[in-house]
């Protein structure tokens, strides 16, 4: 017999319609069986929670991050259910996608390894990324990736025009999409790859490279001195933003990676027990602190995009385009899993999109945009992923980290209980070696 569970007296948040009303849900499995009016007799003998005086919203989905299972919990500890994981190894995150749908780590939408073009950003080709010139090349690890799993693919800045056509194409042909980071790219912008079939522009990267042709990060930038990086050009960004509408583009523009790098030292980071238990794992500790010691060239390079990614997401939203929430975690400086998804938010409403706008670009935006129909919303028959806050996030957006319980896959949990799941670093560490060493076996000759 399915587990069931109802959930009572909370103020039910409808991300669909943008309204909210008391009442009830009943949870059979991992689905949403009925939405109870308040005025509706209530199911009896089953496990009931007592939400009164508390707003119960969808599960959020971070639309840009790399997850891995040392941090994983995290994800779910912040009220992140689902994360879109935007290049790595669709292998090395089996573990992950397999789990049972109510485990404490986030449902995970993966591409495999990102598409770079010679010499590669990230190095030669490896478990990681794929480096090639090749348009022929290109379509044969399109392909590959495919038949491994991978539900879009990704690709990287080096990339050069044909080869991003060719990948481009033969994506299509398997009905994936593409998307692309071009923060670093020296040759292609933003309007190129929407020409070319991209369906994703990733940190709203591109833009600064067809609004200022001849600029990249590579180029010295004394000679672009005289761009007043600081407040964009918002005719020149409104004419952009036109053209890339005219292909459907989607944006996911990850604000908070570069407002952590601009806020350095003085970070974002609430005192809450999701970012302490984050702050003890060795990790991600060491990789933030690593960039601690390159952060005047990390913020000098962030300096540029930073207000433009704003002004472009405000724009294009505005405009009827798909802008949705992601963070990079755990990307340079303090991305905390899970939690950098809150900053995200507020972010948006910093910049002008209202509380609903903003939690729509982390529910049922987000889960339209990748074709997820059963999460994002609190509608009879989806999956039961939800937040029970304490306090109401429609009136301020710093609420959606207010967490009282989040249900996954129809299972309640606290935040101590998900954090208590978390594994140990030796067995993470572990795991890992195992899959380099199956890896190296397979490809390395």
């Amino acid at each position: 017999m399915m587990k069931k569970i109802l959930i009572k007296n909370g103020t039910v948040i409808d991300v669909v319609n943008g309204v909210s009303f008391i009442g009830a849900i009943e949870i059979e499995g991992d689905k949403i069986k009925r939405i109870i009016k308040q005025d509706e007799a209530l199911p009896e003998g089953i496990e009931t929670i007592d939400a009164k005086g508390k707003y119960i919203m969808p599960g959020l989905i971070d639309m840009h991050c790399h997850v891995h299972e040392e941090f994983a919990a995290h994800f779910v500890a912040s009220g992140v259910t689902t994360v879109r994981n935007t290049a790595g190894n669709v292998k090395l995150l089996n573990n992950l996608i397999q789990k049972p749908t109510d485990a404490p780590t986030p449902r995970v939408y993966a591409s495999d390894r990102m598409i770079d073009g010679t010499p590669g950003q990230w190095g030669p080709t490896s478990y990681g990324n794929f480096v090639t010139d090749d348009p022929e090349e290109a379509r044969k690890e399109v392909r590959r990736q495919v038949e491994v799993g991978a539900k879009f693919v990704k690709l990287y800045g080096w990339i050069k025009r044909d080869v991003m056509r060719a990948a481009a194409e033969e994506a299509k042909k398997h009905n994936v999409e593409v998307a692309c980071d071009l923060i670093n790219s020296k040759d292609l912008t933003a309007l190129d790859a929407a020409e070319l079939g991209v369906n994703w522009l990733e940190h709203t990267s591109g833009f600064a490279q067809e609004l200022y042709k001849g600029w990249n990060p590579m180029v010295d930038q004394n000679a672009w001195r005289h761009i007043n990086w600081e407040e964009p050009d918002h005719e020149k960004v409104h004419e952009l933003c036109a053209k890339i509408l005219e292909y459907n583009v989607k944006l996911c523009p990850t604000m908070v990676l570069f407002d952590q790098a601009m806020r350095f030292p003085a970070i974002w980071s609430p005192k809450n027990k999701v970012i302490e238990s984050i702050e003890n794992r060795q990790k991600p500790m060491e990789y933030w602190k690593s960039q601690e010691e390159i952060a005047e060239l990390i913020k000098e390079s962030n300096a540029i995009v930073n207000n433009l990614t704003k002004a472009i997401a405000k724009t294009y939203y505005d405009m009827g385009g798909t802008v949705v929430a992601g963070t990079d975690t755990p990307a340079l400086l303090y991305t905390y899993p899970g939690m950098a998804l809150h900053r995200e938010l507020e972010i948006f409403v910093e910049i002008g999109f209202r509380e609903l706008e903003a939690i729509q670009a982390a529910t049922v935006n987000a889960a339209k945009s990748i074709n997820l129909d059963d999460i994002g919303t609190i509608q009879e028959g989806k999956t039961a992923d939800l937040l029970i806050l304490n306090k109401n996030p429609l009136e301020n957006i710093k609420h959606t980290k207010e967490i009282d319980l989040v249900v996954k896959g129809g299972k309640a949990y606290n935040q101590d209980e998900i954090l208590s799941s978390i594994p140990n670093e030796e067995d993470v560490n572990r795991s890992l070696q195992a899959f380099m060493e199956e890896w190296e076996a397979e490809h390395v000759k």
